[in-house]
């Protein structure tokens, strides 16, 4: 009787179930066909097994290789999450004071920030300091994409160009600044005496299984990793602009898959690498609604059952969004290797048709 009855509410239940992920796989591949999509998406309720997984387009144009659920992206800025998290567990080491200055870590630090700037004004983007970020959509084409054309360890960078007097009173102004991101990472690098790569993949990547995941750079061919193109303002479609994308280093220069960015989310959601009120800490929004290393967006008046926690990454053609909705559990994570899909606007979108 009783196995009759588990019969019966499978069928019952079961068209609906189908139903849904028809209706989902068809509203995501109308809108990947109508917005010119290339890349992976990715979305998941809880912990619990994907509610969708499908890739679209081309990976490599010179051959007419497919993307595939396997495919590696440039993640870009997602990077800066790794980098707060790893700063929060020293926070939570007693190794690092997020109210201490710059120069309590790193004592030969010249800028005028280093006895002014908090590692927490760091976190939000309210330092204050000279934006090290000069090339902008508009002109990179003609002028190249800053000092990237030369290749640079942490330690200079930080040294070279993110040291100039303060623009900004700490503490008032949002400006978003990969400057800020790499001189945490070398905070990190100077507490646990190792490069950035390596505590990446010490802290996080080998313990979460995260093998397709790591620090892009010229000296490393990579398997599966996407060629990122960029459509300009003539329409043309070219490969991005050679740059040394090891530069952005703790602030942008990680690779990874969509199957391992789904372990870093539900690791961080189950409290597997910062504790719970951490993690809270990280998603408590400031100015421009930013915590440390994502936004949070959403949960007031209508839009209250939508809050939640958004991350991007762009560098040229290369395309990265990590939504996290908190109210529901629902993450939603696209990567792209072109510039001719608005991906907030996607995930978004797909956020709202699940709900």
């Amino acid at each position: 009787m009783k196995y009759y009855l588990l019969v019966v509410c499978l069928l019952l239940i079961s068209p609906n179930l189908f139903s849904q992920d028809k209706n989902l796989n068809d509203f995501i591949k109308k809108y990947a066909s109508q917005q010119d999509f290339n890349g992976t998406v990715l979305v998941q309720k809880g912990s619990g097994p994907l509610l969708y997984h499908q890739s679209f387009g081309i990976a490599e144009r010179a051959f007419n290789t497919p993307i595939t659920n396997q495919t590696i992206y440039q993640v870009c800025s997602i990077t800066k999450t790794f980098t707060a998290v790893l700063v929060l567990q020293l926070v939570e080491n007693g190794k690092i004071n997020l109210n201490k200055k710059i120069t309590d870590y790193l004592p030969n630090y010249k800028g005028e920030a280093g006895t002014k700037v908090s590692i927490h004004q760091l976190l939000n983007h309210t330092s204050g300091m000279k934006n090290i970020d000069t090339a902008k959509d508009s002109n990179f084409m003609k002028y190249g994409i800053g000092f990237f054309h030369t290749p640079y360890t942490l330690d200079e960078i930080v040294t070279k160009f993110c040291s100039d007097p303060l623009v900004n009173e700490p503490g008032t102004k949002f400006d978003y600044n990969n400057g800020e991101y790499m001189i945490l990472g070398r905070i990190l690098e100077e507490l646990y005496k190792m490069s950035y790569e390596q505590i990446l993949n010490q802290q996080i990547l080998v313990p979460l299984g995260m093998n397709n995941s790591g620090l892009l750079s010229h000296y490393k061919l990579i398997k599966n990793l996407a060629t990122p193109y960029y459509r300009n303002a003539t329409q043309s479609i070219i490969p991005n602009l050679p740059i040394f994308v090891e530069d952005f280093s703790a602030s942008g220069a990680m690779y990874s898959s969509t199957a391992d960015l789904i372990k870093f989310n539900n690791a961080l959601f189950d409290y597997k690498l910062i504790k719970k009120e951490t993690l809270d800490q990280l998603l408590t929004p400031g100015l421009d609604e930013y915590g440390y290393s994502v936004w949070i967006r959403g949960g007031k008046g209508p839009d209250v059952k939508y809050k939640r926690m958004e991350r991007y990454g762009r560098i040229m053609g290369a395309n990265a969004a990590w939504f996290h909705y908190l109210n529901s559990n629902v993450t939603v994570i696209i990567l792209s290797n072109t510039n001719f899909t608005d991906l907030g606007d996607f995930a978004r979108k797909i956020g709202q048709f699940i709900f």
